[in-house]
């Protein structure tokens, strides 16, 4: 699809034009991969994840207005095919935070990595809140969160004893979080290296391992720390989940951190390959290691120059 677009000639009308063509394409595609996981089809999981793919590579490729457009056509088919619910969970997942994520790095001719770091963590957490408005009428966010748990829960067979449905409904919003958020970095990291190995990135490739977050980022977690311990017991779940989200960018530097320092070295991909196993199977320790290793990062002051 890309080398047809690529040698189309310029200037011939709609359909002469690539960015328009990519962003057809693209939102096309994305919209048969997530309608293909909403209709329980095989293999809809992973289909899902990969969803935001063509849209960041219609970005990254033809410029912002592209994934604008990919994300809009994609939005409009799903909202055709699947309906109104469909279209708001590809709107929420895809549609609206891929190309956010590329209008907020391209500028300059560049790339930039700090404000789509940032957003991250930001865009979740404005999904949080709506979601808390919306549902506050009808028992609010932990309850429709704790429903959702129990019958997951009795799906699958296992018990749902309620000191387990509490806790989980407590971590719930913010695992989501941190999984879409990998997501739409490892789909956009992809879409960056499969363009620019076929010379089609609209811009120099950046330097991801040294990214670096926006100065005034880390009061957001501070402060949502502070709302946490605040917060009643019993209905901190919103708090501690607001405190998740803001410390997804954090962790994010942190791998980040652990990339270039490894860089160079001999064993490299080994050494890698046996952190993330680490990493799959000791999250809870290893997860705080590198928020902390971020935040360090964060204020190094002698730290070499980095992507911001």
């Amino acid at each position: 699809m890309g080398a047809v677009i690529a040698k189309r000639p310029q200037g011939q009308g709609l359909f002469g034009n690539p960015g328009l063509l990519a962003s057809g394409a693209a939102g096309f595609a994305s919209a048969v991969l997530a309608l293909w996981a909403m209709r329980d089809l095989p293999l809809g999981t992973g289909l899902l994840w990969v969803a935001p793919f063509p849209l960041f590579a219609a970005g990254l490729g033809f410029g912002p207005a592209s994934a604008v457009a990919a994300g809009l056509l994609g939005t409009l088919l799903v909202a055709v095919s699947g309906g109104g619910y469909a279209a708001t969970v590809y709107l929420v997942l895809f549609g609206v935070p891929a190309p956010l994520l590329v209008l907020a790095g391209l500028r300059g001719g560049r790339l930039g990595l700090a404000m789509p770091l940032a957003l991250l963590g930001l865009w979740p957490l404005v999904v949080l809140l709506a979601a808390a408005l919306l549902l506050a009428d009808d028992g609010g966010l932990e309850a429709a969160l704790r429903q959702a748990m129990e019958t997951s829960l009795a799906r699958l067979g296992l018990p749902a004893s309620e000191e387990f449905v509490a806790a989980l409904v407590r971590v719930k919003a913010g695992a989501i979080g941190f999984w879409a958020a990998t997501a739409l970095l490892a789909n956009a990291l992809v879409a960056a290296a499969v363009l620019a190995k076929r010379g089609w990135l609209a811009v120099p490739r950046p330097d991801w391992a040294a990214v670096r977050l926006p100065g005034w980022y880390p009061l957001l977690p501070a402060l949502a720390l502070g709302l946490f311990l605040a917060a009643p017991a019993g209905g901190d779940a919103i708090p501690l989940s607001a405190l998740l989200l803001l410390l997804v960018p954090l962790f994010l530097q942190g791998l980040a951190g652990v990339h270039r320092r490894l860089r160079g070295r001999a064993g490299r991909r080994p050494m890698l390959a046996a952190f993330y196993v680490l990493l799959v199977l000791f999250l809870q320790v290893m997860g705080p290691g590198l928020v902390g290793l971020g935040l360090y990062d964060q204020f190094q002051r002698r730290a070499a120059p980095r992507q911001s």
